[in-house]
């Protein structure tokens, strides 16, 4: 390990979440030494929760040459947990539910959106608004004003 060296805090992957996810979090918190292919696989082990850090273990000896190659291996055995986008047309199906609030419902939009995303802001904004229950003043007000 290099002199002064302070491991950064990670979350530990559980081997339940998307891998990607982890990787690039893993990446930007050591963006200080991505140079430093051999400190990027060590210390990429402390990383690991019991369940990646066995499927580690479980790797032959001398498979792994290089940080983007242990990342690709790490991708190819937890690609099932890679989340999947949502397309667009999820969006088209929300509505704001009965006695739901406007801050939930925009709430719920707006994560989905991300999730998504993004696109088409102008297609988002009138799929929120038509999402709105019918007597809502602020569907009405949309529907004349646009944003």
């Amino acid at each position: 390990m290099p002199d002064r060296f302070t491991r950064p805090p990670f979350n530990s992957y559980d081997g339940k979440t998307d891998p990607m996810e982890h990787v690039s979090h893993y990446i930007q918190m050591m963006s200080l030494h991505t140079h430093n292919n051999v400190l990027m696989c060590k210390v990429f082990l402390s990383s690991l929760g019991p369940i990646t850090l066995r499927w580690f273990n479980g790797l032959r000896k001398d498979s792994i040459h290089s940080f983007a190659e242990l990342i690709q291996e790490f991708g190819a055995r937890f690609v099932t947990c890679r989340r999947v986008p949502q397309p667009m047309d999820v969006l088209l199906s929300m509505k704001m539910r009965v006695g739901e609030t406007l801050r939930s419902y925009a709430s719920r939009f707006w994560e989905l959106y991300n999730e998504i995303g993004g696109g088409n802001e102008k297609i988002a904004a009138s799929t929120f608004r038509m999402g709105l229950l019918k007597d809502s003043r602020l569907r009405e007000s949309l529907t004349k004003k646009p944003p």
